[in-house]
């Protein structure tokens, strides 16, 4: 730790660091911390903050269970940086660093409701087996106009030929280019901060946009995203508009997802174990799919955590309502695109734009890791059009949360008493949901039932 601390001094020093962002994922997956001035932060200390952060609602208010996951006298956990995530904050006024921090407890022990303790917890079980998963996110966003008033619809922002797209404008080049200045700046911020973004591509709704990102270390790539989704924000303010991940952000639109590829390094050998010499695929993988297939009912919710994700998740919808897989079949929730022996993956179409990154990779993780343990058989891959076939997941999150804790193996994996707490938050959501009453039950039942 004194060599960390040490890298960092001297970073902060190159960089003339004025101000240091110490940054906690929340829950939802976004950025909490404190401001912190350089020589301040350079001193012997760890910085603090009160653990009820870790299970606050995405509205910032606490469920009525609150106190059964942390201590009734709201006690500080200790935040210890971790020197790889050190990048500067392209975006702000004065030199400034972010830097994303583990939660620990006061007794020194990593903080069981902090969403990277989960992350790391699925790891240690891969490395325990001698592998190391490797990943690599597609995360999907739409840029729109700005919207200051909850009850107005969202809208397409103006492009710079002075037009609000209108038409299906999937990988349009022209498109894209419509937000040219926008996008140069978002990879201007993505390179200040080293972020391993890839490709850029026009998706299929109106001015929703994909970034694919480099494969490589989960914890490192779910740091990424965390970061990444700051800086499309920070960028679209630049540009006079809004840059959302909501799952489905728009009624005529399709939902934004962050799909996750994923592969499997024995660690001995360097060899993707989902494939054999020959390229022919392993019984490894295909008991990886029968965990995603066999655990995904039960952790929807960490792929779908917001009331709003389930609008995505719906028939007729580009997006997977069932547990089928097959091979480069888009339509499947669970995908095997064709590729060189050395790059066999699987690809989670699940998880929403909205999801908590660390939270949506340690689930698709676990689920495989289990699947692999427990030799599991998945169904026959799918060779025809599977949003056809029956809705085999939860359509609301009250629906998705029910199931989040019954099975010991994930308990174990993930702790009880963060399922516990997750459960706690998302339901408090979805009751304090379910008390608006929207603009369809005024126009079609208040004068007709």
């Amino acid at each position: 730790m004194e060599d960390d601390k040490q890298i960092i001094r001297n970073w902060i020093k190159e960089h003339q660091i004025s101000e240091v962002e110490v940054l906690v994922p929340d829950l939802t997956g976004n950025a909490r911390g404190k401001f912190i001035p350089a020589h301040q932060f350079l001193n012997d200390t760890y910085p603090k903050l009160p653990e009820s952060i870790l299970v606050q609602t995405v509205t910032g208010e606490y469920s009525d269970e609150h106190w059964d996951f942390v201590e009734p006298t709201d006690t500080d956990m200790l935040l210890k940086p971790d020197v790889s995530t050190l990048r500067v904050v392209p975006w702000a006024r004065e030199p400034t660093a972010q830097l994303i921090h583990d939660c620990y407890t006061m007794d020194g022990k990593l903080h069981p409701l902090a969403s990277r303790t989960i992350l790391r917890k699925v790891l240690d079980a891969y490395a325990a087996l001698g592998l190391k998963p490797v990943i690599a996110p597609e995360v999907e966003f739409y840029l729109v106009s700005r919207n200051t008033d909850a009850d107005i619809e969202l809208i397409p922002p103006i492009g710079r030929s002075g037009r609000r797209e209108s038409a299906r404008l999937s990988y349009s080049i022209d498109a894209v280019s419509e937000f040219e200045d926008f996008v140069e700046d978002m990879y201007e911020y993505a390179d200040a901060q080293q972020l391993q973004v890839d490709t850029l591509i026009h998706e299929n709704g109106a001015a929703q946009m994909e970034i694919n990102f480099r494969h490589g270390d989960p914890m490192s790539l779910a740091d990424q995203v965390f970061v990444f989704k700051r800086t499309v924000r920070e960028t679209a303010f630049k540009h006079d508009m809004y840059a959302t991940f909501m799952a489905k952000p728009m009624k005529i639109e399709p939902g934004s997802a962050m799909h996750i590829h994923q592969s499997l390094i024995d660690i001995k050998t360097g060899r993707n174990v989902f494939a054999d010499e020959n390229g022919k695929f392993t019984d490894t993988l295909l008991s990886y799919i029968a965990g995603l297939q066999r655990y995904t009912p039960e952790l929807i919710s960490l792929y779908a955590p917001n009331v709003n994700s389930y609008r995505r998740l719906a028939p007729d919808i580009a997006a997977p309502i069932n547990l089928n897989w097959g091979f480069d079949n888009r339509t499947t929730a669970f995908r095997v695109p064709h590729s060189e022996p050395t790059a066999t993956r699987v690809e989670n179409r699940f998880p929403g734009a909205d999801a908590n990154p660390y939270l949506a990779i340690a689930a698709s993780l676990a689920s495989g890791l289990l699947g692999m343990q427990k030799q599991l058989q998945p169904s026959e891959p799918h060779s025809g059009t599977a949003n056809e076939d029956d809705v085999e997941v939860a359509r609301t999150l009250e629906e998705g949360l029910r199931n989040l804790r019954m099975t010991p193996e994930l308990c174990d994996l993930f702790g009880d008493l963060f399922l516990r707490a997750y459960t706690a938050v998302k339901l408090d959501e979805f009751e304090e949901f379910n008390q608006v009453i929207s603009s369809w039950e005024r126009e079609h039942l208040l004068l007709q039932v």
